[in-house]
């Protein structure tokens, strides 16, 4: 297994951080060119419950670096912009405001969260041509790959979709990273398990994955769901055990981006173990490490 943190520090030789930006992108699935209210789970934030205030690219980038200045005198930086879908605008807005962030020499990619149904050809030539400037990496959020449980959460794309804007990716030579949410409602851990055996087999190769345990969000409608009628949600163990599991699945060389989430501590309604992020990882690493040595 290769961690995101390994994998940046072997790649621009030294430790690099991603900084949380913001575009000021909406969602095509809370806007009504496909739906409202976006994704069930989706908060107010859009996922980037930590993400920087909408500003000028530049104060944006200067306080996230602060931020991490505290802990790191770290360098390098990647622009990441998670919350929302990024790619979903006006493109000569967008191109404007990441050519600024990826044309800074303290910046060394860009990060750009999206939807599979928001790359059309004038986002495309616009991904291109950043991609000449610096490294550009895609995030998709797939979640799941069965259909049943995608209508449940208002997902608002089939799998044909990604599988689509997959292939364009990377035929152009983007490295695209797949995120996956597991505990869905209904879905079970044969479902969750087949999600991520369908990802280990995609070709071309994955270039990297995101694994998160759902987190249930106050104001969601999948809270309203959950205070309604109730849903099993793993413990910790079960949870960890889990990604044990999807780890062995993976080719050795998919880079883990993560393994657990951070859930807003003021509006995690379940699971409340998620919140003590350290806990989770030492657990996972111990599970990991004897994974490892029965494997070898």
């Amino acid at each position: 297994m290769i961690t995101l943190s390994e994998h940046l520090k072997q790649r621009f030789g030294e430790k690099t951080y991603r900084l949380s930006l913001s575009s000021g992108c909406s969602c095509p699935n809370r806007d009504g060119y496909i739906g409202y209210g976006g994704c069930t789970f989706c908060s107010e934030g859009g996922s980037g419950e930590f993400a920087a205030a909408p500003a000028p690219i530049d104060d944006q980038i200067n306080e996230a670096k602060k931020k991490i200045s505290l802990k790191s005198d770290a360098g390098k930086f990647i622009a990441y912009f998670q919350s929302f879908t990024n790619t979903y605008g006006d493109v000569k807005r967008l191109k404007a405001l990441y050519t600024e962030a990826i044309k800074r020499d303290d910046i060394v990619a860009l990060s750009l969260g999206t939807r599979p149904d928001c790359l059309d050809e004038d986002v495309m030539d616009m991904l291109r041509d950043l991609k000449k400037i610096k490294p550009v990496f895609i995030e998709l959020g797939l979640q799941t790959i069965h259909e049943e449980t995608a209508r449940r959460i208002r997902r608002g794309y089939e799998l044909s979709v990604f599988e689509d804007a997959y292939k364009r990716l990377k035929g152009e030579g983007f490295e695209v990273i797949v995120h996956v949410i597991f505990n869905l409602p209904g879905e079970s851990r044969e479902d969750m398990l087949e999600t991520v055996r369908y990802l280990s087999k995609l070709n071309p190769q994955l270039d990297g994955i995101k694994l998160q345990m759902l987190q249930i969000l106050e104001g969601t409608d999948m809270a309203m769901e959950y205070k309604e009628s109730p849903f099993p949600l793993m413990n910790m163990e079960e949870y960890t055990d889990l990604i044990v599991e999807c780890i062995r699945v993976l080719p050795d060389d998919i880079v883990v981006h993560r393994m657990t989430g951070d859930g807003p501590r003021k509006t995690l309604i379940a699971p409340l173990w998620s919140l003590d992020k350290k806990r989770v990882l030492n657990t996972l690493n111990k599970k990991l490490t004897v994974s490892y040595n029965d494997k070898v």
